[in-house]
């Protein structure tokens, strides 16, 4: 029911419209830093159900075909980064994206196939997909003020779920319980995974994660990682899981090629475990340099684009960077605000604010994992269309 609720807080005017009155809107970042909400600014194999998200112009997830340009998982990567490149930035286009046309309704989430897991779990099912608006914060709230917060805009939230860079590495509330309890609320979880940095990380505390001499290796690692952590907090097969890899300079080549092949590494091995690989980071660095590699037909990209662009409006279908066809349709989530505080059901968060047609968790932990946290019923008809 309270999935249903949230359809009716969201329209298209979620996506376009200004932000809740009770916010305030910190200064723009075309580069995306990292927020106040916490140091993260955020931002699977193959299965005839999943494929809808292929970026457009990229070969098909799961791809047998060889790939001249991969390279070799057992060879070191003798590129090397130069911290030195400047930063430069670009102007972006700051007017209100539309829905895309055909996309699911904002604030609306697709038949939910995440209640619970079949019973043959090797048989992926098809991604759930949620359009509407999104938060996320560095440490996971208390469910007592998920359950206040659903007086608010927002359907879906982000969780750092792990990761060696995680600003907020301890997450005392990120269980299965939390997990079951939060989706059973009607929330909808974006999970974000923090590991290892560009070698030119414009972050002076993310520097000590840099990627380091065998891309690839690391890459293929942090991408097992990320599945297990997943899976022991009950987050199933076919979910997206987000890389973060936060605002890196530009204009440094080896630093971007180390970049690329550990994301690509992350993202075949995140793919082969039966989950969907997506990327967050800064417009102008990490976005740029991957529709870069979208265009000229790289393999093993992100199948979810999840772009930092401060400018205080979402943009979802307008990003400059971007071409329009460009990880479409359901598969952008425009991270527009940030170093924002919140307040609803007299609780009090600092956030991230996104605006998102995109994939989240398919929820597989079982229903008596979630916390008893009764919402009133009178509340619940006042969310109803």
């Amino acid at each position: 029911m309270v999935a249903a609720v949230l359809v009716a807080l969201a329209g298209t005017a979620l996506l376009n419209g200004p932000p809740p009155a009770t916010a305030r809107t910190a200064p723009e970042s075309a580069a995306g830093p990292e927020s106040a909400a916490g140091p993260e600014s955020a931002a699977g194999p193959e299965s005839a159900t999943t494929r809808s998200l292929t970026p457009s112009g990229s070969t098909a997830p799961g791809s047998t075909a060889p790939d001249p340009t991969a390279p070799d998982p057992t060879a070191a990567d003798p590129t090397a980064a130069d911290p030195t490149a400047a930063d430069p930035t670009a102007p972006d286009s700051t007017s209100a994206d539309s829905t895309t046309p055909g996309s699911t309704t904002p604030g609306s989430t697709t038949p939910d196939s995440a209640t619970p897991d079949s019973a043959t779990p090797d048989l992926l099912a098809a991604p759930v997909h949620f359009a509407g608006k999104a938060f996320d914060t560095c440490e996971a709230p208390s469910l007592t003020v998920m359950k206040a917060w659903l007086a608010s805009p927002y359907g879906a939230v982000g969780i750092y779920f792990g990761g060696r860079g995680r600003g907020c590495p301890v997450q005392k509330e990120l269980t299965p319980s939390w997990v079951a309890s939060a989706h059973a609320m009607g929330w909808r979880l974006l999970p974000l995974f923090v590991g290892s940095q560009a070698p030119c990380v414009d972050s002076l505390a993310k520097r000590k994660y840099a990627i380091g001499s065998t891309p690839v290796t690391q890459g293929t690692k942090e991408g097992g990682d990320a599945v297990r952590a997943a899976k022991a907090l009950g987050i199933g097969t076919s979910s997206p899981l987000y890389l973060d890899i936060e605002a890196y300079q530009r204009g440094d080549t080896n630093c971007a090629a180390t970049t690329l092949s550990f994301v690509r590494a992350w993202n075949r091995e995140v793919r082969r475990l039966g989950y969907l690989p997506g990327f967050y980071s800064s417009a102008d660095t990490g976005v740029r340099d991957m529709e870069t590699q979208r265009r000229a037909g790289t393999k093993d990209l992100p199948e979810v684009m999840w772009f930092a662009r401060w400018r205080g409006q979402p943009a979802l279908l307008t990003e400059s960077v971007l071409q329009p066809q460009a990880w479409t349709p359901h598969a952008r989530i425009h991270q527009y605000s940030g170093n924002v505080t919140e307040t609803y059901g007299g609780r009090t968060l600092a956030i991230d604010r996104n605006a998102m047609d995109a994939p989240v968790a398919r929820v597989t932990a079982p229903a008596r994992f979630a916390a008893r946290v009764p919402v009133p019923l009178s509340f619940v008809a006042s969310r109803r269309p």
